[in-house]
């Protein structure tokens, strides 16, 4: 479902390129979950939106599903990433003058119509636990309710990629463990590939592969003795 093959990438200085990944290659089958680690600014979260479409290699390839997302133009790489790829970021990016029903179907107003939506957000919600919150707003919503409803918004078109940098880094220990608890529940039934970016090594030990950025570098996490 995912394969990542000797990506690289650079940015621009005035002293010269930066180096940010290098030669690094992944791959993922559908059910399967990871996660990764890393140094504050060893490259996480740069490779996360580069295998969510977000931003391009410098060099290398990411398949999806059997397609290369960047030999897509504007509009169809558009279309791509709201149906393959759901996103779950550590603040959330609710729209606050969106109630929560309202921010679950943010992803279904754009691209290919979804006849069961609301059905789909309303069932969602329940899932995690919000069918008493749909007409609220973030702003009267807990770190970790607010958590949830990115999770269902993520979800909302059943993508086969979900990817989720720090999605528990604003919470306390018992919301953040409910909102692991929570996607790897709902990975396991609609099978999907999970790629966690995350600090926490409790968190990230709840994952199927564990990995570990470091020097550029994506490497098998060395665990501690």
């Amino acid at each position: 479902m995912l394969e990542i093959s000797n990506l690289s990438k650079a940015y621009p200085t005035p002293r010269g390129e930066l180096p940010v990944l290098r030669d690094v290659s992944l791959s993922l089958q559908r059910g399967e979950s990871a996660s990764i680690m890393g140094p504050s600014g060893s490259g996480k979260s740069t490779l996360l939106y580069i295998i969510g479409a977000l931003e391009p290699p410098s060099s290398g390839r990411v398949i999806i599903g059997g397609d290369d997302p960047f030999a897509l133009g504007p509009k169809a790489l558009a279309a791509f990433r709201n149906r393959a790829v759901g996103f779950v970021f550590q603040d959330h990016l609710l729209l606050p003058q969106c109630t929560v029903v309202e921010n679950v179907l943010l992803p279904t107003l754009v691209g290919e119509p979804l006849a069961d939506g609301r059905a789909r957000a309303l069932d969602l919600l329940g899932r995690v636990g919000l069918s008493d919150r749909l007409d609220h707003r973030p702003a009267e919503l807990s770190g970790g309710e607010k958590q949830r409803v990115a999770i269902a918004r993520a979800l909302i078109r059943q993508p086969p990629i979900v990817l989720c940098d720090e999605p528990t880094g604003n919470l306390d220990r018992e919301s953040a463990e409910a909102v692991a608890s929570l996607l790897l529940e709902l990975h396991r039934e609609q099978k999907s590939v999970l790629a966690v970016v995350t600090h926490s090594p409790t968190l990230a030990d709840r994952f199927g592969r564990r990995l570990e950025l470091n020097e550029q570098r994506l490497a098998p996490r060395r665990m501690a003795s």
